[in-house]
């Protein structure tokens, strides 16, 4: 399909004139496409951009500039549009019979237009009662166009006050959805609201309108925007709360606020009940109020949890965890039989371990001592992938938690909570180590009071990269029994992956000189200077991965790097990557993004209503520029995106290691160079490698890789978890 990107010419332009036809208009973010009637009389024009609620026959000032599109030739790009009112009865007519007033037909605007003449439209404004004057107006028929009218009139302002403010159209329908007839009222008092409520306005665009408004650097209402935003920032690092000291004075430096101003903030906010001002062991943090509710009542759960009895008892645990491993027909070590032991004793357990340690193994086991018993077993974990695999290695259903707990796009929320539990009498989550605190909690807030659960993840990959560190913090909590697998089983021990995997874990760098006499599946490629890393990591995925090892350049091979900007940084490898293997001409381009049919994308955060996920990958299967949509393939489902969203997919040939949490790949691909030192630590790189299934290749400097081994100095995340739990906080770097 011919798809290439809207060219722009240096031409602005602005048009006067009346909507001829509506092409295409989308409700949800008020993207349009219509034919536009110019006022001198000219040919009609086409015109994309934001509007709400277009309607035949309404007069329009567009400003704009011209742009040709290669399929449906030059149209005007517009940068804002203006509703005129007319001005002329015959125009007003037209106007209100155009369908824009619920209730109001030709007829009707007829009479409205004969009674009140070249005064309609502020009889409709300000004295909208005198409808009642007219035959054929009831009460009933006065509150519907009194109300549509409002709506219509409120939304025509707002739009015409957020434009000069670099706030476009498109969230200007968002701001009054959110806030309705007193969105204008609400953004004129407190343009900071915009960054506290509605979703993709940030900080720094509401501050630039607040300043366009006249508020001063040193106003209240932009400390305590300040301090929410830097909340916020910190949160998105995985920080659950921000000590009150250290919040104060980023705010302060990197936002130019007095620090005064900022602790005066700090008390407005609790009062809102925006955040929350807690001390625990002499230290006082600050929390979002959401973040802060989710820790503590996800305590209180696991607790509850912990002290409930068992909905499935055994009498005698030992004896029937004997009798399943003996018809599993496998004999497993101490540590692995004390596993199934312990979750057939416990309410709550951790099975942690690295790869090739059979974890999978004694998952299937606890399955079947359960099932022994009838009962009901449900699998989870947090991404697709991760349950596409359990699935496969189980041969039972397992879900993503989202739809376990059955999400609604609609609701906002998951069907499944205290009042209508999961049934089950066992839960094993997987890869429980990608689980934030929000995540954790919707799902221990669904678990029955009867049920075992069983957390299983590897506690020494990277934490989730929501906020919290969970898994983490149950074990240092001490308050459920944990069993670490350390033992590598001797089929897996033939796999340098997995035991350099175990070996990095254990800070010992492995062997980089890789036998040329076999093949291996682990090798060590030296290369000192970035651009011929970047070139030998495009020559190794185009060319000799395929070739030697017979793997998909695009499915099987994944590059993952410890960074995004620089030679090695996935930006430059995605574009280069792009080229070789996916080379069109045709195309769509947004920022320094570019997306073709057939690209290789990652979607970078939750989106609940297309039920896609932070690192699900899939390819582009369809582009239409007439509707404005692509299509992306996420295993077995198709998900469309609007052009306005493509903020949320990348291009995913080589994706960040952090992204890649939960997922496995045929092979991977890492660059490792002394300039990521900042980067360079143990887990980041164990994370890395434990993605590949057969193949890890790292190219680089030996330097940079050493680094990386020998630096288990982990970033501090600020949570209380382990100590509501009873445990002490985790160690580590601060923010």
């Amino acid at each position: 399909m011919a798809d290439l990107p809207l060219q722009a010419d240096t031409e602005t332009v602005e048009i006067t004139g009346s909507v001829e036809r509506v092409v295409f208009h989308n409700e949800e973010n008020g993207y349009t496409v219509l034919r536009l009637q110019p006022d001198n009389g000219k040919d009609a024009v086409s015109a994309v951009g934001h509007m709400v609620n277009p309607q035949v026959g309404v007069q329009v000032r567009v400003t704009g500039r011209w742009v040709n599109n290669p399929r449906f030739g030059r149209q005007v790009q517009m940068d804002a549009c203006e509703e005129v009112m007319p001005a002329t009865t015959e125009g007003i007519r037209l106007y209100l019979a155009s369908g824009l007033i619920k209730g109001v037909r030709e007829s009707l605007a007829t009479k409205i237009v004969h009674k009140f003449g070249e005064d309609t439209i502020r009889v409709l404004d300000e004295e909208p009662d005198r409808l009642l004057e007219i035959s054929g107006v009831g009460r009933k028929s006065l509150a519907r166009i009194k109300e549509t009218w409002a709506a219509h009139r409120g939304m025509r302002d707002l739009m015409l006050f957020l434009q000069p403010h670099g706030i476009t159209a498109s969230y200007a329908v968002r701001i009054y959805r959110h806030y309705g007839g007193q969105a204008l009222e609400i953004v004129r008092e407190n343009p900071y609201r915009l960054a506290m409520d509605i979703r993709g306005i940030g900080f720094m665009t509401a501050d630039a309108a607040a300043a366009k408004l006249g508020f001063d650097e040193e106003h209240p209402l932009r400390a305590q925007a300040g301090v929410l935003y830097m909340l916020r920032r910190l949160t998105d690092d995985g920080h659950v709360y921000v000590p009150r000291d250290k919040l104060i004075t980023l705010t302060s430096d990197q936002l130019n606020i007095p620090l005064a101003l900022v602790e005066d903030s700090l008390d407005a906010l609790e009062q809102e009940e925006r955040i929350v001002v807690e001390e625990m062991d002499g230290e006082i943090g600050i929390f979002l109020t959401r973040f802060h509710h989710c820790e503590s009542k996800t305590a209180f759960y696991l607790q509850r949890l912990l002290h409930s009895p068992k909905s499935v008892r055994f009498p005698d645990p030992d004896g029937l965890v004997e009798e399943v491993v003996g018809k599993l027909d496998l004999t497993l070590a101490p540590e692995q039989l004390e596993a199934v032991r312990t979750a057939a004793r416990s309410k709550v357990m951790v099975l942690t371990g690295g790869p090739g340690t059979g974890k999978t193994t004694i998952i299937n086991a606890i399955i079947r001592v359960f099932s022994e018993a009838r009962g009901k077993i449900l699998l989870a974990a947090p991404t697709g992938r991760a349950a596409k695999r359990m699935a496969e290695t189980s041969g039972r259903e397992a879900r993503t938690i989202h739809r376990l707990l059955e999400y609604s796009p609609k609701e906002d929320g998951f069907a499944r909570n205290e009042d209508n539990p999961l049934a089950c009498s066992l839960l094993v989550v997987d890869e429980a180590s990608m689980m934030d605190t929000l995540l954790l909690y919707h799902l221990l807030k669904a678990v029955p009071l009867g049920a075992t659960v069983v957390f299983v993840g590897d506690v020494h990959q990277l934490p989730s990269v929501g906020p919290g560190n969970v898994l983490k913090d149950i074990i240092n909590s001490g308050a459920v029994p944990v069993v670490e697998l350390t033992e590598i089983f001797r089929q897996s021990a033939e796999s340098e992956i997995i035991c350099n995997a175990h070996l990095i874990n254990r800070g010992e760098v492995p062997a980089l000189e890789s036998s040329r006499e076999r093949l291996s599946d682990f090798y060590f490629i030296r290369r000192n200077d970035p651009e011929r890393v970047a070139d030998l990591i495009v020559d190794l995925v185009k060319n000799h991965i395929p070739r030697r090892f017979h793997l998909d350049s695009v499915n099987d091979i994944q590059v993952l790097t410890p960074m995004h900007k620089g030679a090695v940084g996935s930006a430059n490898l995605n574009q280069r990557l792009q080229q070789a293997l996916n080379p069109q001409k045709q195309h769509v381009q947004r920022g320094d993004r570019c997306f073709s049919l057939n690209d290789k994308v990652m979607q970078i955060r939750n989106n609940y209503d297309k039920d896609v996920f932070n690192g699900d990958i899939g390819r582009i299967i369809l582009l239409d520029t007439r509707e404005r949509t692509l299509t992306v393939r996420f295993d077995e489902r198709n998900v469309p995106y609007d052009f306005d969203e493509l903020d949320e997919i990348v291009p995913a040939y080589a994706i960040s290691i952090h992204k890649s949490q939960g997922s496995e790949y045929p092979a991977v691909v890492i660059p490792l160079m002394v300039q990521h030192y900042m980067l360079l630590q143990r887990n980041l790189i164990y994370t890395g490698v434990t993605r590949g299934k057969k193949l890890v290749i790292l190219v680089g400097e030996a330097k940079a890789f050493h680094m990386a081994v020998k630096n288990n100095r982990m970033h501090k995340r600020h949570t209380r978890l382990a100590r509501r739990l009873g445990g002490t906080a985790v160690s580590g770097e601060d923010i």
